[in-house]
Formats: C-alpha cells, structure tokens, sequence
C-alpha cells in the first residue's frame, strides 16, 4: 500500500516523515514550528491548515501527486491539477519537450513519464530498438523493461551489468521518494530479469553522478553514449512534474560520427506509439 492509501491526514504526515528519516524534532525546526503542534498534527488532536500542510510537504519533498492526497485527507481541495501531456493547455510544454528532443539529433533521446513509459522520443531512438521483441513496443511502451528484457536491448548492451545496476538503483530511489507500489512492482519485475548477453564492460571513468555510460553494439561497432536525465525545476502541473527527459551524448568521435552517417542515411526502425 501506498504511503497514500492511508486514512487521516495525521497518518499520512507521520508515515511521510519517517520515510524521510526525520524525527519530529527535525522537522519541526526545519518546518520553524514547535515540536508540540507537530506532534499534534500527527495525532490528530488539531486540525492543519491548507498552508500548513503545503508548507510541511514542501519540507518532506512529497511530490505533487501526494501533496493533492494530503489535503484530501484533511478535507481541502486538491491545487495541483494533472492533464494529459496532450491537452491543449499544456501544447507549449509539449513543442519544447519535441523541440528539445528533435535538437538533440542525430543522437537518441527520449521522454517519460513517472512510470517509465515513454511519451516522446526523437528519430534516432527507432534506430537502437530494431529487432526486440514486438511485444515490448506495444503502448505503452515501459522504456525499463524494454531496455532490460532479455527480447530488448539487453543482449546488445555491452556494458550491461553496470547499466542494469544503474537503473535498478535509480528506480529504488524513485520508489523511496514517491512510495509508488506500481514501481515497487516493476522494481521486483526487473530485478528478476538474468544478467546475460552483451559483452563485459564497465566504465573506468567516474562521471560523478553527472552521466551513465551506455555502450551498445550495433551494426556499426560499439556505440558508445552518456546519458543524463533532465527535468522540470518548478512545475505546478504533476504531469510535468514528473517528466524526465533522457538524453543520449556521443562519448567518442567514432560514435559521433556514426550517428552522423546514419542520420544521412535515413531514420528508420520500429515506429513507437507515444502515450498521452
């Protein structure tokens, strides 16, 4: 159960405070207020405002999803509206984010959601997907498990013991930030996929967090990337909150210059079905 399937307000607040590692103490000198209202709040025995609630989840880091729950529970409309990435009061996010990835060509980038299914993605991404499993493109398409499945990239991932434990890793801390059980599931789903196929390959290089290197063998030779993560600073919609835009750099000139001659070539690959 989600941290948001929980009942009264108080709960919600106390079982978010320890996901956080907080004591009240912590808390309520981070929140500048007494550690004897908080304690209150959390038990029920005074009833939070709307701003007190939005000031405390500001403080916890609770995404907006989860920040909407809260007040619910308190009794307080939601403020924090989620429209599809299609509806036309988001049509300026949606030609940046297509601006930005069709910018980043020749080389692969994409965008998903907070699930990981993909919403947009640029013509070089077809190019790297050619060949797995046709069930893995069906919409929406889970960018994870299409990268990890035995019938995805995975045996052509040449560093892929480093790659898997880099998404694994990135997903558990999703799943500690957002306690989404739907991620907890493809958490377990991935975990259990074998480590098998592509070549033994890791990094002697420490990008600091910064960049992931993902080396792919292609038609071409090894291909060799660094891939970052991108997201929204400030949103108010949850749709854009939990946008991430994932972008693939050309780690060599031989990899630039692949990508060069096959965008001269002709985009081509499996067509992808973008969610909405």
């Amino acid at each position: 159960m989600s941290v948001a399937g929980r009942e009264d307000v108080g709960s919600l607040l106390r079982a978010w405070r320890q996901r956080r590692r907080l004591s009240q103490l912590d808390l309520a000198c981070e929140a500048d207020i007494s550690t004897r209202h908080l304690s209150f709040l959390e038990t029920g025995r005074s009833v939070p405002s709307r701003e007190m609630l939005l000031h405390l989840a500001e403080q916890l880091e609770i995404p907006l999803r989860e920040r909407n729950n809260l007040l619910i529970a308190a009794g307080y409309a939601p403020v924090f509206r989620e429209r599809p990435l299609g509806d036309p009061a988001l049509n300026a996010a949606r030609k940046i984010i297509d601006l930005v990835l069709a910018g980043h060509e020749p080389y692969p980038a994409l965008a998903v959601d907070r699930h990981w299914s993909l919403i947009a993605s640029n013509r070089s991404v077809p190019l790297l997907i050619a060949g797995v499993d046709a069930s893995l493109l069906e919409p929406p398409v889970n960018v994870l498990r299409l990268s990890l499945h035995p019938g995805g990239l995975a045996p052509r991932i040449a560093n892929l013991a480093e790659w898997r434990s880099h998404l694994l890793t990135r997903l558990r801390r999703q799943i500690d930030v957002s306690a989404d059980p739907v991620l907890a599931e493809l958490f377990n789903e991935l975990s259990g996929y074998p480590v098998s196929g592509g070549k033994k390959y890791e990094s002697q290089t420490d990008y600091a967090g910064v960049a992931v290197p993902f080396q792919f063998a292609s038609e071409n030779g090894v291909l060799s990337f660094l891939s970052t993560t991108t997201v929204f600073g400030t949103p108010v919609d949850i749709t854009l909150a939990e946008l991430a835009l994932e972008s693939f750099f050309p780690a060599n000139s031989a990899t630039s210059d692949a990508m060069g001659r096959i965008a001269l070539k002709g985009y081509g690959g499996p067509k992808l079905t973008r969610s909405s």
